[in-house]
């Protein structure tokens, strides 16, 4: 079964895990992990299962 992003809203798979030195880490999408990874102190950990997801990036409109 595939997981989904932590985020609110978000049905895309889980990609990345997020280090959040100031809360719980989250399993979020290649796109949430571009944006919240950029925080200071928060290491974004790619999953080996997402590793196709980052690669070769994800569109909703399913190209």
């Amino acid at each position: 079964m595939e997981r989904e992003c932590a985020e609110p809203d978000c049905n895309r798979p889980v990609a990345v895990e997020l280090h959040i030195p100031w809360a719980d880490n989250e399993l979020v999408c290649a796109a949430h992990a571009r944006v919240l990874g950029r925080q200071d102190g928060v290491v974004a950990d790619p999953l080996p299962e997402g590793t196709d997801l980052l690669e070769r990036g994800q569109r909703d409109d399913g190209e």
